[in-house]
């Protein structure tokens, strides 16, 4: 019989709508229940990608014997983290603070109140390594509780009142200067694998935002080291196993050091910022590599996570008929079945697939470490085992389409089509828009996702919120369509209004002022995986502020957002890529380049040669609300392009040649 998750709107939540456990969604409801019962709650947080999520539910939650001993003692509840991430960044700051580690599937056991006593991740189901089994952690738990409850309530109320006031703590602001984002640079050196590129050792995730910084330092300051260090590891990355040889898109990350083996989950967010990477690397030179990686990244977030309604999918599971990796590895014997004997050997020493493997049971992941030879051939070979491929059990796809990340993908397709002149990248930016104004908007604020034309309940984060002022900032450069900006600016109005700290010159929480009250509000000033929402936010305000009228309030409000996390840039600057992408944006001015008049040679040069951070508008002289047109004539009757900086600019220029000429004058 289905528990209560049978009528979520997440894919996890209802991987898990037919276990023997009795799931409660998240809900006072649930911890009612708990308070009546007198039981504590056991909460699980995790995704539906999530390849150790699924060998818990089918090692435990799965099992009718773990199941009576969860309904017994305890109030069940899941949590899909992608859904709620103000959930999931509560619980975890508990589980790390207890364990020094965080990961999921999180298991944290709380009282009634919601306050944690005891937070881990994965347990097995015997004891292993060390490990006490799920079950033995069940009984102990149950028995503390029964035996000893006052106890473990007054140290749960201790553990809050603690959490609630890390979370409270902020830097002191820091000036972001020249020196500041040189030093960033200068620790990224340090950190810099000199043989395989990247930073740091294994497992290694991909550093997108991190590439993003140093192209722009690079185009700034025209520092070779930062030029040499974004490139190499984009192209070790697209080089290796993490990338998709056949059918574009990138893994999430590499479990060792030298990009061979993935987690094979292909996540959205990873896609659109490298998307963005890859297609700024690419105009700075024609980088083959990088615009060849950009088509095929683009074509795999069309092909592969477009869903129905015009939105983009969150995720493609790792495993596929429990067993992951299945879908991707070969062994030579297989290539030869699919192409014969020649095409297969041929492929075999291509893709470094060997007879020992590179990944399990003699299998390996396709690596593509030189061009081919026969360019010709290989596309032979290559569509020929995607189609061979395409007959394997397949990952399977989290299809709820998720705020934050579906701007992430909006803002790299427009931007990067633009640039690089493909149109059908800006309309499906322009379609996936539309589905969040129209869908996710709900009464002038969004909500955090929507799964088959289905909006969720969850509020939208600060993240939601700034990704997607950033990206409807983009649709409009990218569009010249007003409405954009309108919609965007009113998105950063309530944003402003409604997740700034009263107490913190510069300060954001996650969450609104009239969320869901939770233990304490959370607030994340470092960029990980994405950026986080401050970083996003300080970003959309800074390319506001010179497209609107009277935008020094924008401008003013990133800067202090900026200082706010000054203190990491230099020190930490792997965890703070996109604060240091907004930096470099600062200290440009931003670059600022209008295009006045039927000039489509002239947006095109400027769109391909501008730095990244720029704000490019086209438009007619003086046109309504286009700040950056007014007083800005045709020259001798003809469209002209005017770059500035701040308020100054250079003679304006008639010509696409004189245009990439400023422009990469400038870097």
């Amino acid at each position: 019989m289905p528990n209560r998750l049978a009528t979520a709107t997440s894919p996890y939540l209802l991987q898990h709508a037919d276990n023997p456990v009795d799931w409660w969604e998240w809900s006072d409801e649930a911890f009612a229940e708990a308070a009546r019962r007198d039981v504590p709650v056991l909460l699980s947080v995790g995704y539906a990608a999530c390849h150790w999520c699924h060998v818990m539910a089918h090692e435990s939650f799965e099992d009718a014997e773990t199941a009576r001993l969860v309904n017994a003692g305890f109030v069940a509840i899941k949590v899909d983290r992608e859904e709620r991430p103000d959930i999931d960044a509560v619980y975890m700051a508990a589980t790390q603070a207890m364990t020094g580690q965080g990961g999921w599937p999180m298991t944290c056991f709380l009282t009634p109140a919601g306050e944690p006593f005891h937070c881990g991740t994965y347990y097995p189901p015997q004891p292993r390594h060390g490990m006490p089994s799920f079950r033995q952690v069940l009984d102990a738990i149950a028995r503390a509780w029964r035996e000893d409850g006052a106890r473990v309530r007054g140290a749960a109320g201790q553990i809050a009142g603690r959490l609630a006031d890390n979370a409270g703590a902020a830097l002191p602001p820091t000036p972001v200067d020249e020196n500041a984002v040189a030093t960033a640079v200068e620790t990224l050196a340090g950190e810099f694998d000199h043989a395989a590129a990247g930073f740091g050792g294994a497992p290694k995730f991909p550093p997108s935002m991190t590439c993003e910084f140093l192209l722009r330092h690079h185009e700034r300051t025209g520092s070779e080291p930062a030029l040499h260090m974004a490139s190499a590891t984009l192209g070790a990355m697209a080089r290796g196993g993490m990338y998709d040889q056949l059918a574009g898109g990138f893994a999430r990350y590499s479990v060792d050091a030298g990009w061979v083996v993935p987690h094979f989950e292909k996540m959205l967010y990873d896609n659109a910022l490298l998307l963005r990477a890859y297609a700024h690397r690419a105009r700075l030179d024609g980088d083959p590599l990088a615009l060849r990686v950009a088509d095929e990244t683009a074509a795999f977030l069309l092909a592969d996570l477009r869903t129905a309604e015009g939105g983009f999918a969150s995720a493609l599971d790792a495993d596929a008929d429990g067993v992951e990796g299945l879908t991707y590895a070969w062994t030579p014997a297989q290539l030869r079945e699919v192409l014969g004997t020649a095409d297969g050997d041929w492929a075999a020493e291509l893709l470094s697939v060997t007879e020992a493997g590179t990944f399990e049971h003699g299998s390996s992941t396709l690596q593509l470490r030189t061009d081919p030879d026969d360019p010709a051939r290989w596309q032979r070979v290559r569509a020929a085992l995607l189609d061979a491929r395409s007959r394997r059990p397949q990952p399977a796809r989290d299809d709820k389409v998720v705020t934050a990340w579906n701007a992430l993908a909006v803002l790299a397709l427009a931007e990067g089509g633009a640039a690089l002149e493909r149109p059908a990248w800006v309309a499906a930016a322009v379609e996936a828009a539309e589905l969040l104004l129209r869908l996710h908007l709900v009464d002038g604020r969004l909500r955090r996702s929507s799964r088959q034309g289905r909006v969720g309940t969850a509020a939208g984060v600060l993240e939601d919120h700034a990704c997607l002022a950033d990206a409807l900032l983009a649709l409009h450069q990218a569009t010249g369509e007003r409405r954009w900006l309108a919609a965007a600016t009113d998105l950063l109005d309530v944003t402003l209004a409604r997740f700034a700290d009263p107490d913190v010159p510069g300060g954001f929480f996650d969450t609104a002022d009239d969320a869901e009250e939770l233990l304490h509000r959370p607030r994340e000033i470092t960029d990980n995986a994405t950026p986080c929402g401050s970083s996003a936010l300080a970003s959309a305000l800074l390319t506001a502020s010179v497209l609107v009228h009277d935008g020094g309030h924008y401008r003013d409000r990133a800067e202090a957002a900026l200082r706010g996390a000054g203190a990491i840039l230099g020190r930490h600057p792997r965890f703070a890529g996109h604060w240091l992408t907004v930096a470099e944006a600062l200290l440009r001015g931003p670059l600022q380049v209008a295009v006045v008049g039927a000039g489509p040679d002239l947006v095109a040069a400027a769109r391909r040669a501008a730095p990244g951070g720029s704000v490019v508008v086209a438009g007619d002289p003086d046109e309504p609300g286009v700040p950056l047109l007014a007083g800005r004539p045709l020259v001798d009757g003809v469209a002209a392009a005017y770059v500035c900086r701040g308020f100054v600019c250079d003679r304006p220029v008639t010509t696409a040649a004189e245009v990439a000429e400023a422009l990469v004058r400038l870097r």
